[in-house]
């Protein structure tokens, strides 16, 4: 594991104007795993354009509905717990290594549509912040919580 390298990765804090967090049920597990958008970096994107369009390809929220607030001063990574690594992007990655952008939502709720091309939630909602650490994966805690600590005069 160690040998393999980390997966170039944004991740998404859509806030609401109720301070609310957007997060996703995931499709793809069968415990209540609530997550943040987040994807791959693709070639030549900077982490804003790369937010920008995860944020379209998992909720369908286009880019004129929000702003951009932040973007971490450093990155957050994760490995992968032994029984997802090798099946996770072709096994390719031990985990992935995280910009974060905080942005703003400007819409309203009808602007979220989860029913994209290839969905990723089976449920969405805007969740309180204490709610983000305990509801992800136990192995991406960490990374929530500190993107929380560098986000929080924002928050």
């Amino acid at each position: 594991m160690s040998d393999l390298p980390y997966r170039p990765c944004v991740g998404v804090m859509l806030v609401n104007a109720d301070g609310r967090v957007f997060t996703g049920k995931r499709i793809d597990n069968p415990g209540p795993a609530w997550q943040m958008p987040q994807g791959g970096i693709d070639p030549g994107e900077d982490a804003t354009t790369a937010a920008l369009r995860e944020l379209w390809e998992e909720t369908g929220v286009t880019a004129d509905k929000v702003s951009v607030d932040r973007i971490s001063a450093g990155t957050y990574t994760y490995d992968l717990p032994p029984e997802l690594l090798g099946k996770m992007w072709g096994g390719k990655y031990r985990g992935q290594i995280q910009t974060w952008v905080l942005l703003r939502f400007n819409g309203t709720d009808s602007d979220v549509n989860i029913a994209t091309d290839h969905p990723e939630f089976s449920e969405w909602r805007w969740s309180d912040i204490s709610q983000l650490v305990p509801d992800i994966v136990p192995f991406k805690r960490d990374v929530y919580a500190g993107v929380l600590r560098e986000f929080a005069d924002s928050l």
